[in-house]
């Protein structure tokens, strides 16, 4: 059992009733606190689990001023922001929730794909008007396209399958190491040039920060569409603004809740910089699944045998 739970920027409706009945089953004591609350400060030396919500982080300074921690939980896939060394060397578990939004996310891929090439909110907007002529509108199919998918993990291959056998796409992809996946693998630079699609799925550490850099966004195929489900902090905000200037680049994201308003501001200026909120893994199947993947971790590491581990 847990002496002390620590949850930041959770609230009691992020989970259903017998959940939390679970969670209050393997703790003697749960706080529920915003991250930025001076009460924080409080809880830190006798917290022996700490549970993030998804974008948050744990470097060195925040862990050693707990000395009790040792397990440490991510209410989300990404950990880019947790000092993964540090907590090795402390010996702190830490786990994630993998896979519980494959599905939610790269549905929403091509969502937020064909709303951009058939222009759906701008022809509701127009029937809802009284307005039912199709003259202005052209469209444009993923039929026969260049797919280009950037990290084939879990999301990015099921993209990659939807493209290839959903829409007909010619599929291809670049990862850290090659897959036997049936897909035709190519190297970064010319998946960059080529493709006319590029759909970005990559886990963000310190070795992705700036993965598509100032060199990498210029190389990108004029007219090209670059879709990006993953954290922002993979992408070089100045050079990305510097390509939109051009007007010769389309960029859809979905974690604009994670930019600082300084880079808000920066995108939002360009209609060709289309900004979503986080909602490509906020569906009801990836919800109850999120819940009870990440309070299993929380059993499952008592029981000496953690599961969804990343150190």
């Amino acid at each position: 059992m847990f002496t002390k739970m620590l949850l930041l920027n959770f609230e009691e409706g992020n989970f259903k009733p017998q959940y939390w009945h679970r969670i209050d089953k393997i703790t003697k004591q749960k706080v529920l606190l915003k991250a930025d609350s001076p009460d924080v400060k409080k809880h830190l030396k006798d917290t022996d689990c700490l549970l993030l919500k998804l974008g948050m982080g744990a470097d060195k300074s925040l862990i050693d001023s707990m000395p009790k921690l040792k397990y440490i939980g991510m209410y989300g896939t990404g950990f880019g922001r947790i000092d993964m060394a540090y907590a090795n060397k402390k010996r702190i578990i830490v786990c994630n929730i993998a896979g519980y939004a494959t599905e939610g996310v790269a549905e929403f891929v091509f969502g937020a794909l064909l709303e951009y090439l058939r222009e759906i909110s701008r022809a509701k907007t127009q029937a809802a008007g009284g307005s039912y002529s199709e003259a202005s509108y052209t469209g444009t199919e993923i039929s026969e396209k260049t797919f280009g998918v950037i990290g084939l993990g879990r999301i990015g291959s099921r993209v990659a399958e939807l493209a290839s056998k959903g829409f007909d796409a010619d599929v291809v992809y670049w990862s850290h190491t090659k897959k036997n996946a049936g897909i035709k693998y190519m190297d970064i630079e010319k998946l960059l040039k080529t493709a006319d699609i590029i759909s970005l799925h990559m886990s963000f550490n310190p070795q992705t920060q700036g993965f598509l850099n100032a060199k990498r966004i210029a190389m990108i195929k004029p007219g090209a569409i670059v879709i990006n489900t993953a954290p922002m902090e993979l992408v070089d905000i100045i050079a990305l603004e510097k390509r939109l200037k051009k007007n010769d680049l389309t960029f859809i994201l979905d974690h604009s809740d994670e930019l600082n308003s300084a880079d808000v501001k920066r995108l939002a200026k360009y209609k060709n910089c289309i900004m979503y909120p986080p909602i490509g893994y906020t569906t009801k199947e990836a919800t109850d699944r999120k819940q009870e993947i990440f309070v299993a971790n929380l059993e499952n590491f008592l029981k000496g045998k953690s599961t969804n581990k990343v150190n």
